[in-house]
């Protein structure tokens, strides 16, 4: 307002009186009229901007607490022994592989088995019903598709003890689930965005084979552990810190040595865990599955799947990343992007690390994971999968995920090296 104050005096000086400026030039007052429309338009977009800006950032640091119920339920048939159900034919209900339909807002759950029939033409796929943990499918006209086949450790298979870990703010509840007697080597499990501990339990198996006690987490925001005083993701900046708690939990019962399992923005979690945590000399190894490597590739790509301006996109990297940017994410304090990104930062990582990763994921854009695993191949093993959409490799081939992680850490966990491949373990597996 000084500006335009400023503008309006030496504009008033130097010019004619307005009665002849209006006789002689009648054009002019047109500009004036131009002039501030085209402040105020010029204001209007910066407001736009800075709205869409910030919005953008709110959803992705904003814990997600009601999922979208994207997913038709066309119809359930068969008997009560033998139900299939029939849904919209998309890249996820046609993939191979065992799911889970969540529906009820949640409260329901079953899985999900083998394809019985597809028709292209009508668009619908049907599919094996393979056991219905809760709610009434039958019922249920809407729900999500889901990668965690198990609701709980007991559906699998495992004898488990649920355990409380101390975190900032109070407990965080967790699934423990023993290997071998006195295992000295441990399993910690950390899910990914928007998910459970739930997630974890399609490692777990794959973990006891190996005689490892497994610990499946739960941290700040994810709706069990407590949640951070500003309510707001940390990308892992923040998380980590719940896994440290959960390291020491192990170490204090009988653990020496860590395996940290991460999915999606888990594997952000895990990465900083093992870079700052007090007991990172402990963990031996990093098993991630469609990890966040570096979020800056995945906010610049969200955006540019929801049609986001790239300049917007970037001013919302601009919010979450400095301190002035406060008031319109939420966060208690700016968020460090680039300390997140690993592929700058490939030669600070000092664990063996095997990234499984599907080239199709919809999410989280497999690049970063190659180009680390290029960048730090005496450390790194890169695993493509095809198919598998974002965290749901093991769903489309669980034995070659199974086969690929144990024959990885089998090696990893024994050999005198740390980062050296074992035979045959290149990063590439065939179709």
């Amino acid at each position: 307002m000084a500006l335009f104050d400023r503008r309006k005096t030496l504009i008033s000086v130097a010019a004619p009186p307005a009665e002849e400026i209006r006789r002689q030039l009648p054009w002019v007052r047109w500009m004036g009229v131009g002039a501030i429309a085209g402040a105020g338009l010029g204001s209007l977009l910066a407001g736009a901007t800075s709205g869409l800006a910030s919005y953008f950032a709110r959803q992705v640091l904003t814990p997600v607490r009601e999922h979208d119920q994207n997913l038709e339920i066309y119809a359930v048939v068969g008997s009560s022994q033998h139900q299939e159900v029939i849904l919209p034919a998309t890249p996820d209900t046609t993939a191979p592989g065992l799911y889970s339909i969540y529906f009820d807002g949640g409260r329901g759950q079953a899985r999900i088995g083998a394809i019985t029939s597809y028709s292209p033409k009508d668009g619908t796929v049907q599919r094996t019903v393979e056991r219905v943990y809760s709610g009434d499918l039958a019922a249920a006209r809407r729900g999500w598709w889901g990668g965690a086949v198990y609701p709980d450790p007991a559906a699998a298979g495992l004898a488990n003890e649920e355990v409380r870990i101390a975190v900032e703010g109070g407990q965080a509840p967790a699934w423990l689930i023993r290997g071998e007697e006195n295992a000295r080597t441990w399993a910690i499990m950390v899910h990914g965005r928007g998910a459970t501990r739930q997630e974890g339990l399609r490692a777990a198996r794959t973990a006891r084979g190996l005689g490892m006690t497994s610990l499946l987490i739960s941290y700040r925001n994810d709706g069990e552990a407590p949640a951070a005083p500003d309510g707001r993701y940390g990308l892992g900046l923040t998380e980590w810190r719940d896994v440290e708690a959960a390291i020491t939990y192990a170490l204090e019962h009988g653990a020496e040595e860590i395996v940290l399992f991460g999915w999606s923005m888990g594997g952000a979690i895990s990465l900083q865990a093992a870079d700052q945590s007090v007991h990172r000399i402990r963990i031996k190894a990093l098993v991630l599955d469609g990890p966040v490597i570096n979020w800056i590739d995945v906010l610049a790509y969200q955006a540019r799947l929801n049609r986001i301006p790239e300049a917007v996109g970037r001013f919302s990297q601009w919010l979450i990343s400095n301190r002035a940017g406060r008031l319109l994410t939420g966060l208690a304090a700016p968020l460090d992007l680039k300390k997140m990104n690993w592929v700058a930062r490939y030669d600070q990582l000092s664990v063996p690390t095997l990234i499984l990763h599907s080239q199709d994921d919809e999410f989280v854009p497999y690049g970063p994971s190659a180009e680390l695993a290029d960048k730090n191949p005496r450390l790194v093993t890169f695993e493509p999968f095809s198919g598998a959409s974002h965290t749901k490799e093991w769903n489309v081939d669980p034995e070659r995920w199974e086969r690929v992680v144990t024959g990885w850490l089998t090696h990893v966990l024994s050999a005198p090296v740390p980062g050296v491949k074992g035979p045959g373990m290149n990063g590439v597996q065939p179709d």
